[in-house]
């Protein structure tokens, strides 16, 4: 009977593209060429001797059969993951995997988790330091912790934290610098910048009035915001200033126990920039009750906790 079964690669790209409705955004999903989709798909169709998409101009609709198809496959694909996921985390239960970013991994997240472990010592923590979003889907992680906007496509996202910026160096850099009394001071500064970051120099330099300064040669001009050293890592940027490097406009997750070892000192503490992006823990839609997803978020929530409040 089950040798009449289509092979499993055709129904895996006809769930992609009839759930997203185009064969490009499925093979990006699947990791493979267009030309794969489209195969697999025409594979499938004479397998079954039905035609499963109407091929338009620039889109791809449903056939009434495909549609009805659809539903199906979908719910077999999703009963067959949930089993194999069942039947992986017999050996695994104990295991639990957090995906994160290189920045909050190395400042925030890391030098946190002993007291996680302490908490629950059934569980063996991994941490998965990557700043590519994994596919919970695939089991390569039970959560992810993610900066961005809050919104990501087929999971879950609870926001666990905001975060502001604001400058910092070391201690000897604002020394030598004459101790940088006044933002305006920091227009004879090297700064340090995170690519990418929205939350910018120019932005900061216009909040705190500084946006325009008079260079003594002439008209005013555009304040520093776009010189110095840029670094593709925020956590990178705050080890040059922990250097002596110059300033770097530094996130308040990442650079508040640099600032409590006296590593760093933030000159102008009152003058924070609210970042265009905070911290969302994710997980896999239905895992929200997962006894080490729900573990994680109990324990999260305890920190961030003690972290807004300076008790950490």
């Amino acid at each position: 009977m089950f040798d009449r079964l289509p092979p499993m690669q055709t129904l895996r790209a006809f769930e992609a593209a009839g759930r997203l409705l185009s064969m490009t955004l499925a093979a990006e999903e699947l990791h493979v060429t267009h030309g794969a989709v489209s195969r697999h798909i025409k594979t499938l169709e004479n397998h079954l001797g039905v035609a499963l998409f109407r091929r338009m101009t620039r889109r791809i609709v449903l056939t009434e059969a495909g549609a009805v198809f659809l539903v199906a496959v979908t719910r077999l694909l999703g009963e067959l993951t949930r089993e194999a996921e069942r039947l992986r985390s017999q050996d695994s239960v104990a295991r639990l995997t957090i995906s994160t970013s290189v920045s909050f991994a190395s400042k925030w997240l890391a030098p946190r988790l002993h007291r996680l472990k302490a908490r629950h010592p059934e569980l063996d923590i991994h941490l998965d330091v990557t700043d590519a979003n994994v596919d919970l889907d695939d089991g390569q992680a039970d959560a992810a912790i993610r900066y961005g906007g809050g919104h990501y496509p087929r999971v879950l996202a609870e926001r666990i934290l905001e975060e502001t910026v604001t400058p910092v160096c070391s201690p000897d850099y604002r020394a030598q610098m004459g101790g940088l009394p006044f933002p305006a001071s920091l227009v004879a500064c090297t700064l340090l910048h995170e690519d990418r970051m929205l939350a910018n120099w120019e932005q900061w330099f216009a909040l705190a009035g500084v946006d325009k300064v008079r260079s003594g040669r002439g008209p005013a001009y555009r304040g520093p915001a776009y010189r110095g050293p840029a670094y593709s890592h925020g956590s990178m940027a705050i080890e040059a200033a922990i250097r002596g490097e110059g300033v770097a406009l530094g996130r308040s997750a990442l650079v508040a126990d640099d600032i409590a070892a006296g590593r760093l000192v933030a000159p102008f503490p009152q003058l924070r920039l609210k970042a265009e992006r905070g911290y969302d823990l994710v997980y896999r839609i239905g895992n929200r009750d997962d006894p080490k997803v729900r573990a994680l978020r109990d324990w999260l929530a305890d920190e961030i906790r003690l972290f807004v409040s300076g008790a950490d």
